[in-house]
């Protein structure tokens, strides 16, 4: 059976709905880590209809709902919308393109200071997506968990001088070494109401799927796959620039920081970099000087995969839950099986009798600070 999608068109600050409307060339994403998309098209056979979706579809200021069989499968605000016609006697075409709710934040900018000193790191976050919502305007319903806690500390300070944008300030937060995910998380919950939360996890967002872990098979359920091996970013050695100093005109510079064992074990010196230009303080410049170096050296090839969804029966629930992937063909002569965490997807719904399909992003199940599969026992060395 063919699934149904339909768009829900709500004011963004109130979500009071303007109107259901069907939609068609859905194409919906959404990631652990960077803000997802979506685009569809609304058709207006009549000035009616037409009427309709001007009246309901306003870019800025419109929450914009995905239902497929009428559970809520994603959810943003719709950016833009291209209002036209084809040819003659052709109905008229609404082209939108919407962002999931994260992207709220890089259209808010920080206009006072901040300071947290020895401060939970979800805290911060949390502090940061209050002050957009406690602005005049500003609130879009945003849910806070105030009671969860990463147990890692950080000293920020914030100045409103700089006007940075509330989204790059939670992603430089979250991407130093011992950092977070975060993301904001759509559903409908027991009261059968449509939430927008925030959702936070240390050192990654994970999501229990029950003692029944999901398994998906090539040839199966997975209709292709592909391992995308690449070294043009891995790195050996690193060094971050912080902000230029107003009485040496110089930046500052993290400490120099290598792979232990990297070079012994036959690995070419690969250098690495990373600017920072609002962070003044070398401790900070240092935290990410080590995660970026981590993450430039620890990165695990993982597949691409596309699913048949009713193969698999998955929904976007499974975005931080862990999967199972088998694969026995010409490139596995022994079977492949691996473990990996759902962190993105993409799903396309379904035309001219097309089967509906689904590509998910993954990546490792676990992963630990430092060191990898070709090197075990590797570890930064700070110089």
């Amino acid at each position: 059976m063919t699934a149904t999608y339909r768009a829900l068109f709500s004011d963004l600050r109130t979500d009071q709905v303007r109107d259901a409307l069907p939609v068609t060339g859905v194409s919906i994403e959404d990631y652990i880590g960077k803000t997802g998309t979506m685009t569809g098209t609304l058709t207006a056979p009549d000035r009616a209809t037409a009427d309709r979706i001007t009246a309901a579809v306003i870019p800025g200021r419109t929450a914009v709902w995905i239902e497929r069989d009428r559970a809520i499968w994603w959810g943003g605000i719709v950016w833009t919308a291209a209002l036209g016609s084809t040819t003659r006697g052709a109905p008229g075409m609404a082209e939108i393109q919407a962002a999931t709710f994260d992207s709220y934040l890089d259209h808010r900018l920080l206009t006072a200071d901040m300071n947290a000193a020895d401060v939970d790191q979800f805290q911060i976050a949390r502090r940061l997506v209050d002050y957009a919502q406690s602005s005049d305007g500003g609130d879009i319903g945003i849910r806070l968990h105030e009671r969860q806690n990463s147990g890692v500390k950080r000293t920020r300070k914030y100045s409103r001088y700089d006007l940075p944008k509330l989204r790059d300030l939670l992603d430089k937060l979250a991407a130093v070494q011992n950092g977070f995910e975060w993301r904001i998380r759509c559903y409908r919950d027991d009261a059968g109401e449509r939430v927008k939360e925030l959702q936070l996890g240390h050192p990654r967002i994970t999501i229990s799927r029950g003692p029944a872990e999901t398994v998906l098979d090539y040839p199966g359920a997975v209709v292709s796959y592909r391992f995308p091996y690449d070294a043009t970013t891995r790195a050996t050695h690193w060094r971050s620039r912080g902000a230029t100093s107003n009485t040496t005109q110089r930046p500052l510079m993290s400490s120099p920081m290598y792979v232990i064992g990297a070079t012994a074990a036959g690995w070419p010196r690969l250098d690495g970099t990373s600017d920072y230009t609002d962070i003044t303080t070398k401790a900070a410049l240092d935290e990410h000087a080590a995660a970026d170096l981590t993450e430039a050296w620890t990165r695990e090839v993982v597949p691409d995969i596309t699913v048949n969804l009713d193969a698999a029966q998955l929904t976007p629930a499974i975005l931080g839950a862990t999967i199972r992937l088998r694969i026995a063909d010409v490139w596995t002569s022994a079977g492949f099986t691996g473990r990996y965490r759902v962190v993105g997807f993409t799903v396309r719904a379904p035309e001219r009798g097309q089967s509906e399909t689904a590509s998910l992003i993954l990546d490792a199940a676990t992963r630990g600070d430092l060191g990898d599969n070709d090197d075990e026992g590797s570890e930064l060395l700070w110089l």
